[in-house]
This record gives C-alpha cells, sequence and structure tokens, in this order.
C-alpha cells in the first residue's frame, strides 16, 4: 500500500490539533525510530503527543482522510517491533494520556489513561490495599497500554493470569476518528462479541485505546521467595510440572539458565550469588497470601518435589532487601543479554509439561546451525524466552540463514502444542512465521477483521500482517 508521504500542510494541521506536544524536526526522532527489538531502527516524518481523547480522534480522522500512517506508541518497550514506524507516517505517542483517573474502591477498578507506567499503577492501587497483578519485566517502564496491544503478561501470570484477564472495558477511537467503548464496568457481559478481548493484544492495528478500566483483586499480605539451583536445565524444567502435581500453584516461577545469571550479575555488578561449576539453571519461585502457616506448607511442599531432582542448596530469601535483589537479577537478564551482543529474542510458549523438552529442541538447533543461545523466562506458564546471539556470526546468517532456524525452532513449539509468542506479539519480526501455527483460513479471517476496523489499512502498518 501507498502511503502519503507528510508536507508541510499536513504538519501544520496535525501540529494544530496538538500544538503544544509535537516533534517535526527529525533530528528530535532518534528517541522515536526505535523499540527494544534487535538493532532496527525506523524515523517516523512527525511526532504527535495528544493529551485527550479528542486530539487523538481529530488526528485520527485527518490521517485517514489522507492516508497517513500512523504508529501508536507507548514506552517503546515492546520487543516485536510493534511501535517501529515502518512506512514513516505519524508517529502517536501516547505519552501525554498519562492520568490514573478513579480509583473505585467499592467496586475493586481502576480507570487508567494509557500512558501511565505499569508500576506506577500497582504503587497507587496497592496504597489502597488493592493488587493489579500482571508485571512485566519492565513494568517500572512499560505503559499499560502497550501492555494491552500486546496482552502482556510477567512473572505472576501463573498464578493471576495476564492482561486481558483484567480489562473490563476500553475507550477506543477506530481509524476513522470516531471513539466507541468496548465493553461495560462489570465482572459478566454476555452481550454481544466481545469488542474488548478483541483490541487487547491486537497490537495496536485496530484502534487507539485511549481509556482502559481494569479490575482489582485484594493484595495478598504476604509472601515468600526461594531461589533453586539445579546441575541441569532440564531437571529444572522437569521440577515445573512436578511442583504443579503436588498441588501447589506458586505467585511466580522463573526460569533462568546459567548464562542468564552470569550476564545479569555483570550487567548490574553485583556477584553476591554465588554459582558453583555445577549449577547449570535455577527456578525462582514465589508463593503469596495471608496466612503464614499456608506460605509454610506450600514451602515446605516445593522443596519435597525439588529435592526429587538434581538440585543445589535452596536458599530462601530472609528479608524484603534479600527478596529484591534476587528479583532484580531475574527483571535485567533481558537487558543483559542485550549489552552481550545484538540478539534476537523469541518469545515462545509451551504446555508446561514440554518445556524440558523444548529446551532441548533448543540447544539441538543451536549446535546444528552454530549459534548460542540464552533461555530464561515464566517456567510456571510455559512461556520461554530464547535469545539468539549474533556473536562473531556473519550478517549474511543473521539475516537468512537464521530463519531456517527459527522456523525449524517454531515448528518444534507447533509440534509441542504451542505457539510463537506469548506475550510479546507478532510485530513486525515475526509475521514471516505465522502460516507455522495458523491454517490460510484462519489468517483470512483475522485479515478480515482487521479491514472492518480499518480499511484504509492505516493503523500500524506492516504489524502482524504483510
Amino acid at each position: 500500500m501507498n502511503y502519503k508521504k507528510i508536507t508541510k500542510t499536513d504538519i501544520d494541521n496535525l501540529i494544530g490539533v496538538c500544538s503544544a506536544h509535537h516533534l517535526a524536526q527529525s533530528t528530535l526522532f532518534d528517541v522515536y525510530s526505535h523499540d527494544h527489538t534487535e538493532d532496527l531502527t525506523f524515523y517516523p516524518e512527525l511526532v504527535l503527543m495528544p493529551e485527550n481523547t479528542s486530539e487523538v480522534s481529530q488526528i485520527m480522522a485527518y490521517c485517514n482522510q489522507h492516508n497517513i500512517a500512523v504508529t501508536p506508541r507507548g514506552a517503546g518497550t515492546g520487543l516485536s517491533g510493534g511501535a517501529l514506524a515502518i512506512e514513516g507516517g505519524v508517529m502517536l505517542s501516547t505519552e501525554k494520556l498519562n492520568q490514573i483517573l478513579h480509583i473505585d474502591e467499592d467496586n475493586l477498578q481502576v480507570t487508567t489513561e494509557p500512558g501511565v507506567i505499569t508500576e506506577v499503577l500497582q504503587n497507587a492501587v496497592k496504597e489502597r490495599g488493592l493488587f493489579y497483578p500482571p508485571d512485566p519485566a519492565s513494568k517500572g517502564s512499560c505503559f499499560i497500554g502497550g501492555n494491552i496491544a500486546e496482552n502482556s503478561g510477567g512473572p505472576k501470570a501463573v498464578k493471576y493470569g495476564v492482561v486481558k484477564d483484567y480489562v473490563l472495558n476500553l475507550e477506543l477511537v477506530l481509524p476513522n476518528g470516531e471513539v466507541v467503548w468496548t465493553g461495560a464496568n462489570v465482572l459478566k457481559n454476555a452481550t454481544g462479541y466481545n469488542l474488548t478481548q478483541l483490541i487487547i493484544g491486537s497490537e495496536g492495528t485496530l484502534g487507539v485505546v485511549t481509556k482502559i478500566v481494569l479490575r482489582l483483586i485484594p493484595h495478598p499480605k504476604l509472601d515468600s521467595l526461594m531461589l533453586v539451583p539445579f546441575n541441569s536445565i532440564e531437571d529444572a524444567a522437569s521440577a515445573v510440572s512436578a511442583i504443579f502435581k503436588m498441588g501447589v500453584i506458586p505467585s511466580a516461577m522463573e526460569l533462568m539458565e546459567r548464562d542468564a545469571i552470569l550476564m545479569a550479575q555483570k550487567f548490574i555488578n553485583d556477584y553476591s550469588l554465588e554459582l558453583d561449576d555445577q549449577t547449570q539453571a535455577h527456578l525462582l519461585i514465589e508463593v503469596d497470601g495471608n496466612e503464614d502457616a499456608i506460605l509454610m506448607s506450600d514451602l515446605e511442599k516445593i522443596f519435597s518435589v525439588v529435592e526429587q531432582f538434581d538440585c543445589g542448596e535452596v536458599l530462601i530469601a530472609e528479608n524484603e532487601a534479600q527478596k529484591n535483589n534476587l528479583w532484580r537479577l531475574r527483571r535485567v537478564v533481558g537487558e543483559a543479554v542485550k549489552k552481550q551482543s545484538i540478539y534476537k529474542e523469541e518469545d515462545t510458549v509451551v504446555p508446561r509439561a514440554s518445556l524440558p523438552e523444548l529446551l532441548k529442541k533448543v540447544k539441538l538447533i543451536g549446535a546444528e546451525y552454530g549459534f548460542r543461545s540464552v533461555c530464561y523466562g515464566h517456567a510456571g506458564d510455559g512461556n520461554l524466552h530464547i535469545n539468539i546471539l549474533k556473536d562473531s556470526l556473519s550478517d549474511e546468517f543473521w539475516n537468512t540463514t537464521l530463519n531456517e532456524a527459527i522456523r525449524k525452532l517454531f515448528s518444534e513449539v507447533s509440534r509441542l502444542g504451542g505457539t510463537i509468542s506469548g506475550e510479546h506479539g507478532i510485530g513486525y519480526v515475526q509475521r514471516d512465521f505465522l502460516d507455522i501455527v495458523f491454517s490460510s483460513t484462519q489468517i483470512e479471517l483475522m485479515k478480515g477483521i482487521k479491514n472492518v476496523f480499518d480499511p484504509n489499512g492505516i493503523m500500524n502498518p506492516k504489524k502482524i500482517w504483510k
């Protein structure tokens, strides 16, 4: 599709909508030219920062009328290229839509704008004794609107679910500028098609979310955290399913292989956690609740399971500082890997009992094609992040042959009953692999939905679909 290049007249008209919040000089666009995906860079022609729904509506109506591509953007922490302005055009940043509008303690709900940082939202409701569980690794910088776009998860998804499980209603600006609400602020809703769930995870391809209503739950009063070292990554992965069979549902269960820990330690210059030569992987396991006795019982059950595998000495965090240090080690792994080398992160997910087999296949395919991988992720729900490092691989291999290896890897994921993204989305970088998990009929159905919402194709072009 051919999109209109933005003219001075377009700039003048669009700037008139949000005159105080725009960038028109390309020299200022660097921060908006990339997200956290690999080393990809695409420059928009104009960056707009609307402050309210009316401004978003006017921007969309103008761009739709004049066939100008629009790329919605949150904080730019995405890992699938969802916020890249592939076709130039307008970058519509939600950073000024950053207000928590209402915390409803009676109904356990919060209404927020999309530009609120996820951790800021969590802390605000926690002060009222309430809990919004989804917590991506980038929760200290990512926006709640971006979490909606990608259906983000995070460590606590294993017990509490992902973003889709907490969204009740969305205010959505359609590509033509019309404003609609997708649902209702109720816990049960069997009225018509579920437009709310359709928008969640649609990666900014169907419209711009401008308000979000989330359900909340009471915040658990207690939590305990343990770190379990294993002498093989397969044993660590096998222990995951065994723990659930014991009847324990942890609030988090994170897997980190040895290299992931080593890179994280180097990245934050913290070597307080000692790794012996035998340790090849760790499980970071959290349990939470409101009764000390129940938490202690859960820890004892978990310990009885992991000691059946080839594990080392279990560390139970003794205080909040130690908990925070262990969580920090896990949360910086992605940044630490990126510091080592250009990399591709594959966000695979399989039934958790299949994790040991998936890990074996990752290493076998890596040996076959000659690449190094670092694996970590949300073992409790089968979501494995596979980081493939470029190291000294040639550009030709990286840009061509590696796709063959990734296709083989994704085919194994599909064979195991999994799929090719658990929380990062398809975006720009995974489009070539959709045929592995979807039939042509499924793809055409989804393209048909896209066309109903966005017949002119201006919304986040080149994402999900080619």
